[in-house]
């Protein structure tokens, strides 16, 4: 018990620092860990990047051989016509371009084929230097279909021109 009182009254006679007490391992990582966190909700954030605008397109008069090349291929856009309204439906290039289900429809006029849910070939002009679909022979429920697709076009892509037959050029 003796040795207890001795170290109790070595303690007590050293010289009493206001750091002593404050100034230990667990001290020292918690103001580490509160500058850190204050550092990095208060550090300055670097200038907001804002997006880069996609070039200017020019509103033009496409007849269907000039609308040809723009089928996705060849680092192209992709266009496609719907009742004489050209769109740029390059950002939805996995359906309309090259591999997409409606590839055929790319740098064509897609109006029949699509008022007719059909893919095949033989909705698409095959003269391409002749007259445009007038779209004769669709019925009320093609017609209304047709309508469905021009005005999703309307809302998602760029009216990029306008579809005229070769010989109204």
């Amino acid at each position: 018990m003796e040795y207890v009182n001795q170290r109790v009254a070595q303690e007590a006679a050293k010289d009493p620092s206001i750091y002593t007490g404050l100034v230990t391992p667990l001290n020292i990582i918690l103001i580490a860990i509160t500058l850190y966190t204050t550092y990095i909700l208060y550090k300055p954030s670097p200038p907001a990047a804002l997006p880069r605008e996609p070039p200017a397109v020019v509103f033009k008069t496409f007849t269907p051989r000039t609308l040809l090349p723009y089928n996705g291929l060849n680092n192209m856009p992709v266009y496609l016509a719907v009742r004489g309204r050209v769109f740029d439906v390059t950002s939805g290039r996995n359906f309309y371009g090259p591999g997409g289900p409606y590839e055929n429809f790319a740098g064509r006029d897609a109006s029949r084929g699509l008022a007719c849910h059909s893919f095949d070939e033989s909705m698409l002009t095959k003269d391409l230097d002749g007259p445009l679909d007038k779209l004769d022979g669709l019925g009320p429920e093609e017609m209304e279909s047709l309508q469905g697709w021009e005005e999703r076009f309307l809302s998602k892509y760029m009216v990029v021109g306008e579809l005229k037959a070769q010989s109204d050029v």
